[in-house]
């Protein structure tokens, strides 16, 4: 198995809402709720950014790799944007894993693509169509019907925007944790607090419920049977128990206490 897992954390590019929108002089709380509130105007009632006004501060990951598993947000507390981004796509540059997300086609990767054309990102494995290999021609990171990169909540909804579903709904239905200790629209006042850390340890649960509900898939698909379904799903515990994280520790506290409600 060669896969990885991903999920971003973004607050508002406050410096390219300073620029549109001719704010200087503003603080970036005051720039943020002017972007708010021109959101609002557009769409009336949510103050969702589009795409291209957000910024990335996390990306967390699951890598299944030969027989190990990591869970880990690339680069540190002090990375900046354009070394996060780097990092994510020189994993693809090196590994060609499956592509794994939650909402990844509609959100996460797009939102990416800005950021990577910001800051100067160099990611020629993940934009090959087929021009440097072949077998990407008809199965790249781009083809919607194809697995190299699976979006779950995409192909569970069999691509049909109506039935998406919410990945924490999801995850709890299958008896993991779901979300825990904070959620994406707590993301910018977690930042403003300074608390990097926080968000970076909320995206790794996040990217953990996605990646129990990846295996759950591959169950489903027969690509598992049931006794390897329930050794994957060991070695996560098993994985993120030797990290002895707060965090995590509660992760599996979570996922214990509804299979012993089950």
């Amino acid at each position: 198995m060669n896969v990885f897992v991903f999920d971003i954390e973004t607050i508002p590019d406050v410096e390219g809402g300073r620029r549109l929108y001719d704010l200087q002089g503003l603080s970036d709380k005051e720039v943020a709720q002017v972007m708010f509130h021109k959101r609002r105007q557009e769409t009336g009632t949510s103050e969702f950014l589009r795409h291209h006004l957000h910024r990335v501060v996390a990306i967390s990951a699951v890598f299944r790799h030969r027989d190990k598993l990591s869970v880990w947000s690339l680069g540190d507390e002090d990375s900046s944007e354009k070394e996060i981004i780097q990092r994510f796509f020189d994993g693809l540059d090196r590994y060609t894993p499956t592509l794994v997300s939650w909402n990844g086609g509609g959100f996460d990767l797009p939102v990416l693509h800005y950021r990577a054309l910001v800051n100067g990102v160099s990611a020629p494995r993940y934009w090959d169509l087929g021009e440097d290999n072949r077998d990407f021609k008809w199965n790249n990171y781009f083809s919607r019907y194809h697995m190299r990169h699976t979006d779950l909540m995409d192909v569970l909804a069999g691509f049909q925007p109506r039935a998406n579903a919410p990945l924490d709904e999801i995850a709890t239905l299958l008896g993991f944790p779901g979300k825990m200790g904070m959620s994406g629209a707590k993301v910018w006042d977690a930042f403003m607090d300074g608390d990097i850390k926080g968000i970076r340890n909320y995206c790794e649960t996040d990217v953990l419920n996605t990646y129990l509900v990846y295996l759950r898939f591959e169950l489903m698909r027969g690509h598992l049977d049931s006794e390897q379904y329930e050794n994957e799903c060991q070695m996560v515990r098993d994985s993120i128990a030797k990290e002895d994280k707060q965090h995590f520790n509660q992760f599996l506290q979570a996922w214990q206490s509804t299979i012993n409600n089950n």
